[in-house]
């Protein structure tokens, strides 16, 4: 291991390290509650801008994943030769201002462009927290706390489908943006403050390289790396149906369910009812609980499975993932098809929890498959892959199927083109178990 000179010692202090976690954990929620409020405040913007499905879809995926994807490779290149946490600090005034700015938007365009400031921003704000991480946490401890870290996409998920319902149910969808995007902003001066930029490659072996390379050089690595462009595609292809989800679900629910959702939480105390006949407060309810309570449990499930495992056998890293997905399929045939509300929240707690296993071990292994001094640009082509598929494209063709289906279905068109997702997970499924059988060579530092 690489000595750590006493100005570094404080970085091996638990309580330190847990509050550096902590703090990217907090980033990462606000990345996702700005992401994903979307999706929960579709209904109203829908109304109010008399927009289609394929307009929304466009708006709520390809619009974001432009600019996301596209800058967020250059933006890892730096991250791997400069500071890390002013990157960070950037990115989230960034993303933040820009959603407090799409709450001022008065037609398709304008919101359209105000997403794409969103996008622009949050390019910035995850592959640097990856790198990061793995210098503030060894390899043995590095799935976990990737794991931990992705707790903050479940959580910011739920989140932004539970304030977007109160705050959209309370002053309107243009004021939430506004709140919301107010709240990021606040928190970026104490993270700058309080994280400290660690030496990079602290915790590899002393003959890693840590020295800044040009990004033909990681591509010439990731070119002979077969587990990492598997993972990545795979990742992608579960990613379609995820975001899917995240950004139709809640839209499926107001229109197959909205006089159970009025029962099924009848049992509420009053103040936190709404007026409304068909509100989007039960939908930020229903769904914000499916996602907190699957995704931290599938996520933590899969992160403590590989990082015992996968001591003695890499391969798990994409054998576990491989496996939840297949667990999926009958889940989500059995939900998505059901006319029970209650079997839908049940079946997708499930779905959630076991999509979700794949977190940890997918972001380690981005971690171990490549070196230190290349570790934010090879996660940003990682992410580049999966969120222009995923985010990209997920939302818009479940979107563009809805409309094209709508004349035969009407309301429930939406419910038979998600079913059709279900093969995306099938799709990840055969290629994380591919991975797996190139994980062991692969991997770097064993």
């Amino acid at each position: 291991m690489k000595s750590i000179d006493s100005v570094d010692a404080n970085f091996d202090s638990t309580s330190y390290r847990a509050w550096v976690l902590l703090m990217l954990v907090v980033v990462y929620i606000f990345n996702f509650i700005d992401r994903q409020i979307i999706g929960i405040l579709a209904v109203p913007i829908q109304a109010e801008l008399g927009l289609s499905d394929t307009q929304l879809s466009l708006m709520g995926g390809l619009a974001f994943a432009l600019f996301y994807t596209a800058l967020g490779i250059p933006i890892a290149w730096l991250a791997d030769r400069s500071n890390r946490t002013w990157i960070m600090t950037i990115a989230l005034v960034t993303w933040s201002a820009m959603t407090a700015v799409c709450g001022m938007a008065q037609n398709f365009m304008q919101l359209f462009f105000a997403r794409l400031g969103v996008g622009v921003g949050e390019a910035g704000g995850v592959a640097p927290a990856y790198s990061l991480i793995s210098d503030y946490f060894p390899s043995n401890q590095r799935s976990r706390a990737l794991g931990i870290y992705a707790f903050a996409i479940p959580i910011g998920s739920a989140l932004g489908m539970l304030l977007g319902g109160v705050l959209t149910t309370l002053v309107g969808w243009r004021l939430t943006f506004v709140v919301v995007g107010v709240l990021g902003l606040a928190i970026a001066p104490l993270f700058k403050m309080t994280v400290i930029e660690p030496v990079r490659g602290r915790y590899d072996l002393a003959t890693a390289d840590v020295t800044a390379i040009p990004f033909s050089s990681v591509i010439k690595t990731l070119r002979t790396k077969k587990s990492f462009w598997l993972l990545a595609l795979g990742g992608a292809s579960s990613a379609m149906m995820t975001y899917g989800l995240l950004f139709w679900f809640p839209s499926f629910l107001l229109r197959s369910f909205d006089s159970q959702l009025i029962t099924f939480f009848s049992w509420l105390p009053s103040y936190l009812h709404a007026d409304d006949p068909t509100p989007v407060l039960y939908v930020s309810y229903f769904y914000g609980a499916i996602l907190l309570v699957g995704g931290i449990s599938g996520i933590w499930l899969g992160a403590v499975v590989t990082d015992k495992l996968g001591v003695a056998d890499k391969s798990i890293y994409g054998r576990a993932p491989a496996y939840a997905f297949l667990g999926t399929i009958p889940f989500f045939l059995l939900g998505i098809l059901s006319d029970s509300l209650v079997v839908v929240f049940f079946a997708f707690l499930v779905i959630q929890a076991l999509s979700f296993v794949m977190m940890g071990p997918l972001l380690s292994s981005f971690q171990h498959i490549v070196g230190p001094n290349m570790r934010a640009t090879a996660s940003a082509i990682a992410l580049f892959i999966n969120n222009l598929v995923g985010i990209g494209f997920g939302s818009l063709l479940i979107g563009i199927l809805s409309d094209f289906l709508s004349e035969q279905f009407a309301e429930e068109a939406l419910r038979y083109s998600l079913a059709s997702g279900v093969i995306f997970y099938l799709v990840a499924a055969f290629l994380f178990l591919l991975a797996a059988r190139h994980l062991e060579e692969d991997w770097e530092n064993k």
